[in-house]
């Protein structure tokens, strides 16, 4: 899901000649409070993004808001795996998400 939002915010802005601007992302009180909830909004948002048919000043909300979404998912897993520990050899280690 987070791939299949950054490569439509890839396309988009390879497309559209479109950048977010530096510090354009939402606020944190703008964004949801859970994962899950997050990770929802970003399944239709990129459902609207590869339709291809949003008027451009929406197509620029919408880059913007996949991207406070994504950092924000981003920082939810990178938070959950430094929590997570694995048992290796009798020994708990922290986990590297390599398999």
């Amino acid at each position: 899901m987070v791939r299949a939002l950054e490569s439509a915010i890839s396309n988009m802005s390879k497309n559209t000649s479109l950048k977010v601007p530096p510090g354009a992302t939402s606020q944190p009180s703008d964004l949801p409070a859970t994962y899950e909830e997050a990770l929802q909004e970003l399944d239709a948002l990129v459902n609207q993004l590869d339709n291809g048919q949003l008027p451009l000043d929406t197509l620029l909300t919408q880059y913007q808001r996949g991207a406070a979404l994504l950092g924000f998912c981003r920082s939810r897993l990178q938070a959950v795996e430094q929590q997570i520990q694995v048992l290796e050899n009798g020994e708990l280690k922290p986990w590297t998400g390599a398999a």
